[in-house]
């Protein structure tokens, strides 16, 4: 799997993608800005993109304020996906068929596409704990049937709470299901989740599990809303060595 950046292209899996800046779609949002925030305190390059230029500048600088030495840039969301290998799409479901369309140019073949959304609704309560149906079956199914050919989608970071990636005094200890359809882009996603401290990326199939997935994410709704929390998953019992 190969990326194309400033038209060369680089083996993911090479030690020059570690250095790559990762373009986060929607990282203005809490859950976008909390991924951009933890990588770059690992070290990783991060490019924020909003709709609103002005906006991706100021989260880069809000950014920077909590972590004086990231490497952080904010750019409108076209120009940001342009910028990484793995790019990142953390919008609520309203507003992914929009971005999709709009970066349809802009994502190219050779790129990984990771989507965070989740098809939500509020319930009576007021919360966004009920899960809409997808014509596709899915947010990552919708995903990948909008994007141009050659663009993987990788389905991942659904349960990890948005409040603990923006609280950096909260140790992260919890895992993430990483689905798709091509190993070698699940490998790669998962190497980057790794860089954040506390999160262990597991393999959990292809594509299609994404239907699974998404609904985590209502049902942790749920869960940290009766006990005043926020809580992760885990799953037991698996060997060391998982990738």
């Amino acid at each position: 799997m190969t990326s194309r950046l400033a038209g060369t292209w680089h083996q993911l899996d090479s030690p020059a993608v570690a250095d790559e800046p990762v373009p986060i779609i929607g990282g203005t949002g809490a859950l976008g800005f909390g991924v951009a925030l933890r990588l770059a305190r690992g070290g990783t390059p991060v490019v924020i993109g909003s709709r609103d230029a002005g906006r991706a500048a100021e989260a880069a600088a809000k950014l920077k304020q909590q972590l004086p030495t990231a490497d952080a840039t904010g750019l409108v969301n076209d120009e940001a996906a342009r910028q990484g290998g793995i790019v990142l799409l953390c919008v609520p479901f309203r507003n992914q068929s929009e971005n999709l369309t709009n970066l349809k140019a802009a994502l190219q073949p050779g790129q990984i596409l990771v989507d965070a959304t989740v098809p939500l609704a509020a319930a009576v309560s007021g919360r966004a704990t009920r899960l809409l149906g997808v014509p596709q079956g899915s947010a990552g199914l919708q995903a990948a049937e909008m994007v141009a050919d050659g663009v993987q989608v990788v389905s991942a970071l659904h349960s990890v709470s948005a409040a603990t990636l923006n609280d950096l005094e909260h140790e992260l200890d919890e895992d993430i299901l990483v689905a798709g359809d091509s190993v070698e882009a699940k490998k790669s996603v998962a190497e980057l989740i790794a860089r954040i401290d506390g999160l262990r990326p597991v393999n959990a199939g292809r594509l299609e599990a994404s239907k699974l997935i998404e609904g985590l994410t209502p049902l942790l709704i749920g869960i940290n809303s009766r006990y005043k929390t926020h809580a992760g998953i885990r799953i037991t019992g698996l060997p060391e060595e998982l990738w």
